[in-house]
């Protein structure tokens, strides 16, 4: 989808909420995402969004200027989310981390297959190398502006995705179609409990 189409939903699904005059919501964004030094099949709940440069925020222009919105996702929820995870879904891993948002699927994301590559594999391994040692367990295109608008509308949100495959190891996702079906329903699977459990507190 990437973050122009999030930010008309989430817009739209934050004035909802208003008009039904909604209290203490929670959003949850699930999703896949490229994983960075972690199995494929992972779960992955974002601890911080970042952009491309590694910056925590989501720059945006507002009438000619630049606006920064600070991207920041719910701690404790979070915190319980990876509980719930390690308790209940041992089938898989679960990780805390920085989650990359970029802009674009191929260059934005150092892809060697584009329509464009104006950089090589060497260019490539050394970014996700660093980025990894930087705290980046995940790469995707929605998790900044998730944040940032969550955050701006004092919305708890989190992330949750699933890594279907391990970027340092390539690109290209060798899974058969029935185990990738059984990864896609993973952060399902992990929100179901998660509502379960709030609903029964």
């Amino acid at each position: 989808m990437g973050i122009p189409s999030l930010s008309i939903l989430l817009h739209e699904i934050i004035k909802l909420m208003y008009h039904a005059q909604c209290q203490d919501v929670t959003f949850l964004r699930l999703g896949t995402c490229g994983g960075i030094g972690i199995p494929a099949g992972s779960l992955v709940i974002t601890e911080e969004a970042v952009d491309g440069m590694m910056r925590n925020y989501l720059e945006l222009d507002i009438l000619g200027k630049k606006v920064q919105r600070l991207a920041v996702l719910d701690k404790n929820l979070a915190k319980e989310l990876k509980e719930i995870a390690d308790q209940e879904m041992t089938e898989c891993k679960a990780f805390f981390g920085k989650t990359m948002c970029t802009n674009d699927f191929y260059e934005g994301q150092g892809r060697l297959d584009g329509a464009f590559c104006d950089y090589t594999i060497d260019d490539k391994m050394a970014f996700l190398k660093d980025i990894h040692s930087k705290g980046v367990t995940n790469m995707e295109m929605e998790s900044l502006a998730f944040a940032a608008m969550c955050h701006h509308a004092n919305i708890k949100g989190a992330v949750i995705c699933v890594s279907l495959l391990n970027r340092l190891l390539g690109d290209q996702i060798s899974a058969s179609k029935d185990i990738m079906e059984e990864w896609q329903e993973r952060p399902q699977k992990l929100a179901i409990k998660f509502i379960k459990k709030r609903l029964n507190m």
